[in-house]
């Protein structure tokens, strides 16, 4: 079995617990999940099996969206409400101040990942070295936040949705927007919505995938590896020129069906003649070729 599946992580489930089951469900080992969701966390989770694999880097580049919970007055050791609280204090704004603080959060910004992390900081996760109660230096990183809105106030809880840039931390922007506000804050709950294309919408539970293999429907939930990409433009090759793709060498854009003037450096998404998706091949204007980035031949 090749492709994506997308997954609706429930409250409880570890991204590695998703992976778990999906290897007994699927019986197969070959499994990978894109981007890790914290247990108490819910919502989209696309895991790539068989060759799909091989797309994991790109998917988790891509932009994601949340709905949180920030719970105002409250400080906590994990950023969260499952974590020991540091702080309490009073919450003395209004909703319009609430409003103002969250919506200034919008753009480029830099973030300081939190301790309770899968960061690594000289070879360790971050949330091993809180576990044995070391803090460390942290190096801020550049997030870019494209959308962020309030959906509703109702003072301490303030919820809101916000779609960001890869290793965005949303329990760091709810303790930065309660520090901009005065009065401290954690995260109360968290859903993702989306991961690039693939949404809430259209994703299932795992027991839901359970009744699709016993039903014999899997086909109805395993995606193809080229969804990742299709932001990319499509192309497709001539039946003649099969063969030169199926040993992954470069290609001539006169090869095409409908041949093209590239730019350099572009990228697109190959399929042959018949549909079968290759793979990404990105153009090399000084030689003239197509040449492979990512191939999904077997």
């Amino acid at each position: 079995m090749n492709g994506i599946i997308n997954i609706y992580k429930e409250a409880g489930y570890t991204s590695f617990d998703v992976v778990a089951k999906m290897r007994g469900i699927l019986k197969t080992r070959k499994i990978g999940h894109t981007g890790t969701l914290d247990p108490a966390a819910t919502g989209v989770l696309p895991v790539c099996v068989g060759n799909a694999t091989r797309a994991v880097e790109f998917l988790a580049d891509h932009d994601k969206e949340y709905v949180a919970e920030l719970l105002l007055g409250i400080t906590t050791d994990t950023l969260d409400t499952t974590g020991q609280v540091l702080a309490t204090s009073p919450v003395s704004c209004d909703e319009s101040e609430v409003i103002k603080a969250v919506l200034s959060f919008l753009g480029i910004s830099e973030q300081i990942p939190p301790m309770y992390s899968a960061v690594k900081v000289d070879g360790k996760r971050l949330y091993e070295l809180a576990r044995a109660g070391k803090e460390v230096e942290r190096k801020p990183r550049t997030i870019k936040i494209s959308e962020i809105e309030v959906l509703s106030v109702c003072l301490p809880v303030v919820r809101f949705r916000v779609v960001c840039s890869k290793g965005t931390y949303i329990r760091s922007l709810c303790q930065d927007i309660g520090e901009k506000l005065g009065c401290g804050g954690c995260m109360q709950s968290l859903e993702r919505t989306r991961v690039g294309g693939f949404s809430k919408e259209t994703a299932v539970t795992l027991e839901e995938l359970e009744r699709h293999r016993d039903a014999g429907t899997l086909d109805q939930v395993v995606l193809g590896v080229d969804q990742v990409f299709s932001s990319l433009t499509a192309e497709r090759l001539r039946e003649e020129f099969s063969r030169i793709a199926d040993n992954g060498n470069k290609l001539k854009p006169d090869m095409l069906v409908q041949s093209r003037k590239f730019d350099e450096g572009e990228k697109v998404r190959l399929y042959r003649w018949d549909g079968f998706f290759y793979g990404i091949y990105v153009f090399r204007a000084q030689d003239n070729v197509l040449k492979p980035v990512k191939l999904f031949l077997a």
